[in-house]
Order: structure tokens, then sequence, then C-alpha cells
């Protein structure tokens, strides 16, 4: 039993916020703890023939991002950071809307559905959600996985799945219908707005440590 971490979350202090999205940073880490099996397909071959793919489906799209093309050239510079990326078992959703506070107030992680093997750094992907919800949060999801200290290595190859993950959106969402399609193109500006047009790796979101823990 508990509440949505989305809806609580928001509601308190700065620094509480801060607080769990540290305990989810750990949690993740914890996650990857789990190795990938011994037979996993390298990631670099695996993930750029994804990013083939949606790179492909969103050329085919009848609707573009008004400024799609910095997505494109941040992938097309950055696919080198994929090689030699370990792998490990992945939650496949990770973000506070899969997250609860129970009745004693502690962070707990759901909907593990979707998990995968992959680049543990991959699953950061989604933070953008727990960013629009709370900086904070975001900031202390980041900082609870690296002990505050996120090398920019992190950083560059972040931008890299944020950039394929936002530029396949659009296509997934026409089907859905105009809401999908207005939800998508907002999240878009706000990552271009996050990343300065995808000049800067570091989001304007992060808030570095702030906070001690």
């Amino acid at each position: 039993d508990g509440k949505d971490a989305e809806e609580v979350i928001p509601a308190l202090a700065e620094g509480d916020q801060y607080f769990y999205g540290f305990q989810a940073g750990k949690i993740l880490k914890l996650i990857h703890s789990i190795p990938a099996p011994d037979n996993q397909e390298d990631w670099e071959s695996r993930f750029n023939r994804k990013i083939d793919r949606k790179i492909e489906l969103y050329a085919d799209s009848p609707l573009k991002y008004d400024n799609g093309q910095y997505f494109l050239d941040y992938i097309a510079a950055n696919r080198y950071l994929l090689k030699g990326r370990p792998q490990t078992f992945q939650h496949g959703d990770y973000h506070i809307g899969n997250m609860m506070v129970d009745t004693k107030n502690q962070l707990q992680i759901i909907d593990f559905d979707r998990y995968d093997f992959g680049d543990p750094w991959e699953e950061f992907n989604r933070i953008v959600w727990s960013a629009r919800i709370s900086g904070y949060f975001a900031s202390g999801i980041i900082d609870g996985y690296f002990d505050q200290k996120p090398p920019m290595e992190f950083w560059k190859l972040l931008a890299l799945y944020i950039s394929i993950n936002t530029l396949s959106s659009i296509p997934w969402a026409i089907p859905f219908g105009t809401e999908q399609i207005e939800v998508m193109e907002k999240l878009a500006a706000e990552v271009l707005a996050y990343y300065d047009n995808m000049n800067r790796p570091v989001p304007s979101w992060y808030c570095g440590s702030l906070f001690t823990i």
C-alpha cells in the first residue's frame, strides 16, 4: 500500500525531493548489479541497429520536430560512445511514474514487466519524465547512483540515449492521435531547452550536489 511517488514527491521540500531521488539512484545501482547473460549480443552492434531503425522511422514519418535536426546531429556525432559498454539487468521503465511511497514513507519500485538486459546507463533514458515533475528528484537519482560524482562520459552518453528516444517518440505517437503528438512535441522542445539544442551535455535541470546525504 502507498501513494504514487509522482503525486507525493513534488509537494515535499526540495531537500526531501532530492533525498527520495538519491534513494531511487541507490536502488537502481543495486538493480544493475545483476549481470547480463554471457551470450548477450555486443551492445554497440545491438544498439546501433536500434538507432538505425528509429532514424528510419523518423525519416519516414509524416510529422517531424521543428528542430529535430539537433537530435540527428548529436546522434551522428556520438554513436562512438556505445563501444565497449557493459550490460546488466535493466528495470526497463525506470522513472517516477513507476515508483510509490509506502505507508512508512519508503520508496518502492513497481512495474518490472518491461525488464531487459543492456547498458546500465541506458536505463536513465526516461529520466526526463522524472525531471519534468521534479528536477531535484531527478538530480538525486543520478547523484545516488554515482555517489554524487557523475562522470562526463555518462552525461554525453545519456544525451545520446535521450536524443534517440525523443526522436522516435513522434512516429510512435502518431497512431494515438493529436493529444499524444502534442505531448511528444512539448517533450522534445523541453529536451532541447534542457540541453541548449544538444550543445550542453549536462541538462539544465541538474542541480548538482546541493544537498549533503
